[in-house]
């Protein structure tokens, strides 16, 4: 039997490990509550994930009305962020398939990591909430290194490769931030069809495609 292909797979988190719109809708709709601005159905707020809070916040308030100052935002960013950490894991949950594939990839001796844009600090509280921390060598936020070392910038993934232990990598993610930083980290991409993309999903431009996590390890053997 051929050697599994790769020694470490990183993960995006919010989209592809786990559907956490459940409890984003509510902490975003707060925020724009907190301007009089309409809430957003759970379907919209689907289209404005990726890249963290402050981008989400920031295609809310664009849909509802447009921008509001810097002080403002400032304020709104902080009352979503409060809201979202207090309800982080009231409804979120891992995507069908997504426990079980990794622990098939651990099995087969691949080290796992997550490389989110989310802030590291919410990141590990819903990743603990979910009793999954133990599966990961490393958990790596779009603030861990700053904000301007966020994916696409491929300094978390070369982080968290080594974290691991070095080796060969593969990514797996929604969105082109995640085909981006795989892109300028070297390493080949894996995108998820039902996760929180920012192109329509035949844009996405990864190495191959999922439609289930059942499907991962067979499409990582086949790259």
């Amino acid at each position: 039997m051929a050697k599994f292909p790769f020694d470490i797979v990183l993960f995006d988190l919010d989209g592809t490990l786990v559907d956490s719109n459940l409890d984003l809708g509510p902490a975003i709709n707060h925020a724009l509550s907190l301007e009089d601005r309409p809430a957003l159905p759970l379907a919209e707020v689907r289209q404005l994930i990726g890249g963290g809070a402050i981008p989400m916040l920031e295609r809310g308030l664009e849909r509802t009305g447009g921008a509001v100052s810097q002080e403002r935002f400032d304020e709104l960013s902080q009352a979503l962020l409060e809201h979202y950490w207090a309800h982080i894991a009231d409804n979120t949950q891992p995507f069908q398939g997504v426990l079980g594939a990794l622990d098939t990839l651990a099995g087969m001796g691949c080290k796992l990591a997550v490389c989110t844009n989310k802030a590291e600090d919410p990141a590990r509280q819903l990743i603990e909430a979910l009793g999954m921390t133990e599966r990961f060598c490393a958990i790596h936020g779009g603030d861990t290194f700053g904000r301007e070392k966020a994916k696409p910038d491929p300094t978390m993934l070369l982080s968290a490769i080594e974290d691991c232990g070095g080796g060969k990598a593969a990514m797996i993610g929604d969105s082109t931030y995640d085909v981006r930083a795989a892109r300028n980290a070297g390493i080949p991409v894996v995108t998820y069809r039902y996760g929180y993309h920012d192109v329509p999903v035949d844009e996405l431009g990864g190495d191959a495609m999922i439609d289930h996590f059942d499907e991962l390890v067979s499409v990582l053997e086949d790259l």
